[in-house]
């Protein structure tokens, strides 16, 4: 028991989240730099990236120098065992990032210093506030012009709803960016531009009058840091890690990622202070980390990251016990059991085979169709775990085919990669339409790209007269009958068989409700 506990201390499973371009990628992959998980991060350059980021795998990602899937990556790291989920950022990619927060233990939240805070980052620290998920906030690209530091910290506060303390200050901005002084750990981190930061250029520093720091910032520059400092150590809060795990306080940190600037602090912060993996809600009980027997969820799924096998990977959140190979599981579900003797560990697209895992970590199941988002694996206990979310779609194309005779590729390619949660599949009760369903019109972009890239299907995405669906659940199996024959035309079942109400509009949405207030129309539906 006392192996299990020590192995669960030593896991930080964590998020990065932001808006695009604020740099999120390129933190990812200088944390790995860090870590030594890496000899040579990919660098983002012109909006396309020259040599692939190893976060980014799929080859649309490569393409248009976005992140549209969830990235894994662990290594170790000060004997501790980090578990980065690398996740979209842009909106039409949310769902993924909201699924993928359910597994995570902490967060760090990217912020541009030019931009400040944005409307996708405003959407995504609200799920980490619902589940008090603890924050750290990193400003990057301090060696650019930006906003004032003062500016975006209530900035902060004011749009995301945080209540900050900075751990450290920036001394000047792009061309005038010295370095960055650690309040915490009274240090002063000099700037050396072009990524050459070595652990040198760190000046334990703890009385901020020490002459040194006029000579190394130059006297105009270390007296604007010190009135700077001692206004925010008087209007801030000290911090205090209690309020951190509560997601009460988040710590700020000042850098410049793709200078490989702040990074190493950040990086130090997470072992040092961030959370290891706590208890987990599920409809039977609370479920804590400790417990001997194995249990995990699922939060994502992922089609083809191997393209050559059409290969699907269940990506899995281990809550409690240890995983070992060979170990015979219940999957709670489909009520039966299984033994899993290959099962992934991850490190951005590249797989190794793990042996055995704990609570805190992230496995890979192969998926034959049977594993869905929200399935529970357990050592035989019924066990669901809550809080995983799906969303009603925003907008509808049917699905035309070019080749007819690629009909039944285009249905398993489509229900494929509706399982990743991305895009939904609606298949209309009165025809043999197929309609897709999204968030935001990029995914329909990648979704003809990957169904001729990875299953040879031509399509065509044209409009339909959908303007919304709804998830229905039933009283009883009399209404169900009398309102499946008498709405037939506006019925469809999703890619997991769930009956579905496809709107022609909001008004039609409207009167249906009202005609048949015992049914439940859902806009989200918990996996």
């Amino acid at each position: 028991m006392a192996d299990l506990q020590e192995e669960i201390n030593k896991r930080r499973t964590f998020g990065i989240v932001s808006h695009p371009d604020a740099g999120k990628t390129t933190l990812t992959e200088k944390l790995l730099l860090f870590g030594g998980a890496i000899q040579e991060a990919g660098a983002v350059k012109s909006n396309k990236i020259k040599k692939g980021a190893t976060s980014d795998f799929m080859e649309i990602e490569r393409q248009r120098g976005i992140s549209v899937a969830t990235s894994v990556m662990a290594f170790d790291y000060r004997d501790r065992k980090i578990n980065i989920l690398d996740t979209p950022g842009h909106k039409d990619f949310a769902e993924d990032t909201f699924r993928t927060l359910t597994a995570v233990d902490s967060v760090i939240v990217v912020i541009d210093v030019a931009k400040g805070v944005e409307a996708q980052t405003e959407r995504l620290v609200e799920v980490c506030r619902m589940r008090k998920t603890p924050i750290i906030v990193f400003i990057n690209k301090m060696d650019r012009e930006g906003k004032d530091g003062i500016d975006l910290l209530d900035e902060i506060e004011e749009k995301l709803g945080l209540n900050v303390t900075p751990l450290s200050w920036p001394a000047g901005m792009g061309q005038r960016f010295k370095g960055v002084y650690n309040i915490y750990k009274e240090e002063l981190l000099l700037f050396s531009p072009h990524g050459k930061q070595v652990q040198d250029d760190i000046l334990k520093i703890s009385d901020l009058s020490d002459p040194i720091l006029d000579e190394k910032l130059g006297s105009a520059l270390a007296t604007e840091l010190r009135e700077e400092t001692e206004m925010m150590t008087g209007v801030y809060p000290d911090f205090n890690r209690e309020d951190y795990l509560n997601g009460e306080v988040s710590p700020v940190f000042f850098g410049s990622a793709i200078n490989n600037f702040g990074v190493r602090e950040i990086l130090n912060t997470l072992v040092e202070l961030a959370p290891s993996p706590g208890s987990r809600k599920a409809l039977q009980r609370e479920v804590s980390p400790a417990e001997n027997k194995f249990s995990a969820v699922v939060f994502k799924i992922q089609a083809n990251m191997d393209p050559s096998h059409h290969d699907r990977i269940a990506f899995l959140r281990v809550t409690s016990g240890r995983f070992e190979k060979g170990k015979k599981l219940r999957h709670v579900r489909i009520k039966r059991d299984v033994v899993i003797n290959n099962a992934s560990s991850f490190m951005a697209a590249k797989r190794d085979q793990a042996d055995s895992a704990y609570a805190g970590d992230i496995l890979g199941f192969h998926n034959h169709g049977t594993i869905q988002i929200g399935d529970t694996f357990t050592e035989g206990e019924e066990l669901k775990f809550t809080g995983i979310p799906n969303f009603a779609p925003e907008l509808f194309r049917r699905v035309q085919l070019k080749d007819p005779l690629r009909a039944k590729a285009l249905q398993k390619g489509l229900i494929q990669l509706s399982e990743e949660g991305a895009t939904q599949v609606f298949r209309p009760m009165i025809n043999n339409d197929l309609i897709l369903g999204a968030v935001g019109v990029l995914q329909f972009d990648v979704v003809a790209h990957r169904l001729k890239n990875e299953y040879n299907v031509e399509s065509l995405f044209e409009p339909v007269q959908v303007a919304t669906a709804r998830w229905l659940r039933f009283p009883d199996a009399k209404t169900e009958q009398d309102f499946l024959r008498k709405n037939e035309a506006n019925v469809a079942l999703d890619g997991a068989e769930h009956i579905t109400y496809i709107a022609p509009n909001m008004v039609n949405l409207q009167l249906t409700m009202d005609r048949w207030p015992k049914v439940e129309f859902m806009k989200t539906r918990e996996i």
